[in-house]
């Protein structure tokens, strides 16, 4: 199978107001995009992973990352090298979650981009967004199959949580 990806986000703002440069208004654009072709090396993925997942209240989901997902196609995932993830704190159908989830701190985990001991990420409150993606040759983080593997979603007390996850990899 190959794989292509245009990963981009954008952030455009208009703000009205007096400044030091003598405008009135600030219209700034912040934007970013990542474009990959199919393979494993650097500006290349060969792995996605697409789902609508729920975790139970105070819960966690434990995603292994080598060897147990399946892909839209029903073949086992077997990431070597993590190069986007993107995690919305909502089901497809918009309706509002009631959770916060938080992101790292499983007994294997995948630390990646998050580092230290039992590091992790959140709170994402529900509607809310977490992106992380390099496109280099070390993208965001490597999996260590059994050791490293492991990437948690943890809801918190609020009720049952139904989020939306994408991660884009390299085979080797």
């Amino acid at each position: 199978m190959t794989l292509s990806c245009d990963l981009s986000v954008r952030l455009k703002a208009s703000q009205r107001g007096s400044s030091d440069f003598g405008g009135d208004r600030f219209t700034p654009t912040v934007a970013a995009a990542i474009q990959l072709a199919s393979g494993t090396g650097a500006g290349q993925a060969d792995i996605l992973f697409v789902d609508e997942r729920t975790v139970s209240a105070s819960s966690n989901d434990d995603l292994d990352l080598s060897g147990v997902l399946a892909d839209a196609f029903g073949a086992t995932i077997a990431a070597a090298e993590i190069v986007a993830i993107l995690v919305i704190n909502g089901p497809i159908s918009g309706e509002p979650n009631l959770s916060d989830l938080t992101i790292g701190g499983a007994s294997n985990a995948f630390e990646g981009f998050l580092g230290g001991t039992s590091p992790t990420v959140g709170p994402i409150k529900p509607g809310g967004v977490f992106l992380l993606a390099a496109g280099d040759a070390a993208g965001i983080g490597t999996v260590g199959a059994g050791s490293t593997d492991e990437l948690r979603i943890s809801a918190g007390a609020g009720g049952d949580a139904t989020y939306q996850i994408a991660i884009i990899a390299r085979s080797a």
